[in-house]
């Protein structure tokens, strides 16, 4: 799966946010001061082209659409992230996230109880 820029991976969360939209819907979406609408529709553009969106034609009008789930697109970027800073290690990731974030001893004790969980379900 191919990276995406920061503008276009913005796009993206616009639109997996409304799932379906017309351009001017995903223009909408963008704070103040937004890009111009023609810059919008250029990301649009490379987007289909690198097979992220699809589109429907009504009349004149397209209706995007994203072709990959939030979760897989996050589920690469996890996998690129941990290759290229983590050596595909897990452990190493684990270890960096949870010694240089400041996590609340709270935080930290979700983070063991999700772990726990995982183990059990896995063991059964």
């Amino acid at each position: 799966m191919k990276e995406l820029t920061k503008a276009e991976e913005q796009l993206m969360h616009y639109l997996w946010g409304l799932k379906k939209a017309y351009l001017k819907d995903i223009v909408e979406q963008y704070p103040e001061p937004a890009p111009a609408y023609t810059t919008i529709s250029t990301v649009v553009n490379v987007l289909v082209k690198k097979g992220f969106i699809g589109f429907n034609t009504h009349g004149k009008s397209r209706e995007y659409y994203p072709l990959i789930s939030k979760e897989k697109y996050s589920r690469q970027s996890m996998k690129g992230l941990m290759s290229n800073f983590f050596d595909n290690s897990a452990k190493q990731f684990a270890s960096f996230f949870t010694t240089q974030e400041d996590l609340s001893i709270e935080e930290l004790q979700e983070i063991r109880k999700l772990i726990d969980e995982q183990i059990a379900q896995r063991k059964s």
